[in-house]
């Protein structure tokens, strides 16, 4: 059975193995070595573990709208001309007040290059 890392302490030892394993290691290193088995179980531990204490979750539709609208060096204005819509809608969707519409959730999507999953909150 596999154990997993249970503290933050066991974390950092079990990285800075790994790093140094990395180091020692390299492309023509058989898959049979200890110290390639070692650090192969290591990572998925670390891995377990990152996912666990670290998860990054998928950012709102609000943050990538801001997001892209900086990319893009739109105002709230210049989105609302984009979207075909009045800019205190536009406020009102920055803000979290409302809602897209299907129509809308379509047209921020291909308008700002934005996923559609992200778009439907998937």
């Amino acid at each position: 059975m596999m154990k997993t890392i249970k503290n933050e302490m066991q974390y950092e030892a079990i990285v800075q193995r790994v790093n140094h394993l990395m180091e020692i290691l390299d492309d023509d290193t058989p898959k049979t070595d200890s110290n390639y088995i070692e650090l192969d179980i290591l990572t998925d531990l670390v891995v377990a573990y990152e996912q666990e204490h670290y998860a990054v979750s998928q950012p709102s539709l609000i943050e990538v709208i801001k997001l892209r609208m900086y990319e893009m060096d739109v105002t709230q204005k210049k989105l609302a001309e984009l979207l075909d819509i009045s800019a205190s809608r536009v406020s009102d969707l920055l803000t979290g007040k409302s809602e897209p519409t299907l129509q809308l959730a379509r047209k921020i999507s291909t308008q700002l290059n934005i996923s559609a999953d992200i778009v439907l909150g998937v």
